[in-house]
């Protein structure tokens, strides 16, 4: 892949051109959930640790950024190998005069809020437009009891959010876990520097699990064991310390989940090496679901392939696998009857609302689609072209462009979007087209 900058990500729209088929081996960047869980355990690890094989993206050089803000490491970035290298610099970690300020870039900002709390001093912690609209209360009002003073500062439980630190004790808690399993796992990893025992318990249920159990991966990779009772509750002992050295990011199984709906709607054959059956990541079911729609499917402990073959609808809960709920969305456009994906009430408060995202976007392609508070109704069809609006969500921008490579006309606006988790998704979507084979 070329190293110049993609023109297109700066390009106020791209017209995404048609293939017949492919057969082909595609990488994948990354794990933006495992880059970003691997940056927040080595920062406080205090051991120097090199990220291997991560992504660099705008979510996650916004958390490395804002973790160096902290004055306790450096995060070296060395883009030509794909590494993030983590320094202790012997300092303890203080508050910066700065708001920190991670744009769109969900995870981060609720790892932050945490991790504030182990910092002399008081931070603000801010994003765009659409982060201050989204809600952090669970996660504040989770913090206080473990020693840490953490506040909305419009009092509406979104950023901007105020952090009184150097006071994460430990101790005993409770989060709601509807909302969002990150503010779980924001807990869990800044547990590992917490005074004394932290005790979490999930009050409700706890939606996205396998995200949680990414996290609990990531820190037994790096030799911190969690105590568990299913997802009730989870207790870190104090006193561990991760390990530092060299870890290795699998690739993204929501990034991987595009190419797998592009080889399900053109009949055609894609294979995803670095990623298998041991994959911790909840998006990599996204496999099986597509097989039940009529694709063809094979994974081994490191490489996934899909065929596709003629599409009909399912019925199908993606509470587990939110992110790539817009991808199979695409497929069940091209598939024969109607395809039900329920329990997703979570996509209302992402980077956009994404239930109501979708279903306007394909209707704007002929598609059928009955919108519910916490589902979709998708009726396949036989799409037309549109300019499609992003909402300044990258798997909006790249759920589309996957439906322009069969439908003509399709138009993707904003398409710089897609920098914040796949900076060259456009460069690999070239990759399925005969005639530019050459800039693999």
């Amino acid at each position: 892949m070329s190293a110049t900058p993609d023109p297109r990500l700066k390009a106020e729209s791209v017209t995404v051109r048609t293939l017949a088929g492919f057969d082909e081996a595609v990488n994948v960047l990354g794990s933006k959930s495992y880059t970003n869980r691997y940056l927040a355990i080595a920062s406080l690890s205090g051991q120097e640790t090199v990220i291997k094989g991560a992504l660099l993206s705008d979510d996650t050089l916004y958390f490395a950024r804002a973790i160096e803000t902290f004055c306790h490491v450096t995060c070296a970035i060395d883009h030509a190998t794909a590494s993030i290298h983590v320094t202790p610099t012997g300092q303890p970690m203080r508050a910066p005069k700065e708001d920190i300020f991670v744009g769109g870039a969900g995870t981060p900002l609720r790892f932050l809020i945490s991790m504030a709390g182990h910092a002399q001093g008081t931070t603000i912690i801010t994003g765009n437009t659409r982060m201050q609209e989204r809600p952090m209360g669970d996660l504040l009002q989770a913090l206080p009891p473990l020693g840490v003073d953490a506040t909305a500062v419009r009092g509406n439980g979104s950023p901007p959010i105020r952090v009184v630190g150097g006071s994460f004790k430990g101790g005993a808690t409770t989060i709601n876990g509807l909302v969002s399993s990150q503010f779980t796992s924001s807990l869990i990893i800044n547990a590992l520097r917490a005074e004394n025992d932290t005790h979490i318990t999930i009050a409700d249920d706890l939606v996205s699990k396998p995200y949680v159990e990414m996290t609990l991966a990531a820190l037994k990779e790096m030799g911190v064991n969690v105590g568990r009772d299913g997802y009730s509750t989870f207790t870190v002992a104090a006193g561990q310390q991760a390990r530092g050295g060299e870890v290795t990011v699998e690739p993204d199984a929501s990034g991987m989940s595009y190419f797998l709906a592009a080889a399900a709607i053109l009949g055609s054959r894609v294979v995803i090496p670095g990623i298998g059956s041991g994959s911790h990541q909840g998006d990599v079911d996204l496999v099986d679901a597509l097989e039940r729609m009529g694709c063809r499917t094979q994974i081994t402990d490191d490489e996934i392939t899909l065929t596709g073959g003629p599409l009909r609808g399912i019925d199908i809960d993606m509470e587990a696998m939110p992110d790539v709920v817009p991808s199979l969305a695409a497929v069940a456009a091209y598939a024969e009857g109607t395809t039900r994906i329920t329990n997703i009430a979570s996509l209302r408060v992402k980077e956009c609302d994404r239930i109501s995202a979708v279903t306007t976007e394909l209707r704007k392609m002929g598609i059928e689609v009955e919108e519910l508070p916490d589902a979709m109704y998708i009726t396949g069809g036989t799409p037309h072209g549109a300019t499609i609006d992003t909402y300044d969500d990258h798997r909006i921008a790249m759920t589309f462009a996957i439906a322009g490579l069969r439908t003509e006309g399709v138009v993707i606006k904003e398409p710089g979007c897609v920098a914040k988790s796949f900076p060259t998704f456009w460069q690999t979507l070239d990759t399925l087209h005969p005639d530019l084979q050459s800039t693999k």
